[in-house]
């Protein structure tokens, strides 16, 4: 009896070193953890038995290094989201360390941030599509062709591959600015020259069946 005893002894003896053990490692996890994540420190319940200690630091550690990983994942689809809009928009990414765990205050601060380039974006975008239409239909009344890269790239099919950056919205205005300027000078100039062939007709007393025929241009 005495030596079942004994063994029985040993057997928790053994039961308690272990959960210490754990206790102190997932103490240890749970620290660092908190740390990583910008936490409180977990406060301990010193009222609870060593197995019901142990239970719940190896839960918290679980749930905190799930919200870790949670968290990471989160920051990586953000960044593939940020690289995409800054290339679009020629923009720098946002400034953030990748090495660590962000904080909640952290991801929430990048996604207004990306929520942000999204609407800057469909701004550019819906000012690109506009000013591209008004541009080609500038280039349709004077028969004028692309003849430069940015030109060649403004009336390009492919409009997802037009950088939306701020020079280049800048750059697509002035282009508009210029051919409505040359639109304005062919008008004008129509108009002297029809004044100027009113006269003439007048003058050389044009038939009406003649100056019907001229009159379609």
């Amino acid at each position: 009896l005495q030596e079942l005893l004994d063994l029985m002894v040993k057997e928790e003896e053994g039961l308690k070193e272990r959960l210490l053990n754990s206790i102190a490692m997932h103490r240890k996890d749970v620290d660092t953890l908190c740390r990583e994540l910008q936490l409180d420190p977990l406060q301990a319940e010193e009222e609870s038995t060593l197995l019901q200690q142990e239970k719940c630091l190896r839960t918290h550690a679980e749930a905190l290094f799930k919200e870790k990983e949670d968290r990471r994942r989160e920051l990586n689809t953000l960044q593939e989201q940020d690289r995409d809009l800054c290339d679009t928009l020629c923009t720098t990414p946002f400034c953030i360390d990748s090495n660590a765990v962000p904080s909640l205050e952290e991801l929430d601060c990048y996604r207004n941030h990306l929520a942000s380039l999204t609407a800057e974006k469909e701004r550019r975008r819906e000012a690109f599509v506009n000013t591209k239409r008004q541009i080609i239909l500038c280039m349709e009344e004077l028969d004028h062709t692309p003849d430069t890269s940015f030109e060649q790239d403004v009336v390009c099919k492919d409009e997802a591959a037009f950088c939306l950056s701020t020079d280049n919205i800048a750059a697509l205005r002035d282009l508009l600015q210029q051919l409505e300027g040359q639109r304005s000078l062919n008008e004008a100039l129509c108009v002297e020259l029809r004044s100027r062939i009113l006269v003439l007709w007048e003058r050389l007393q044009v038939p009406a069946d003649e100056r019907e025929a001229f009159a379609v241009h």
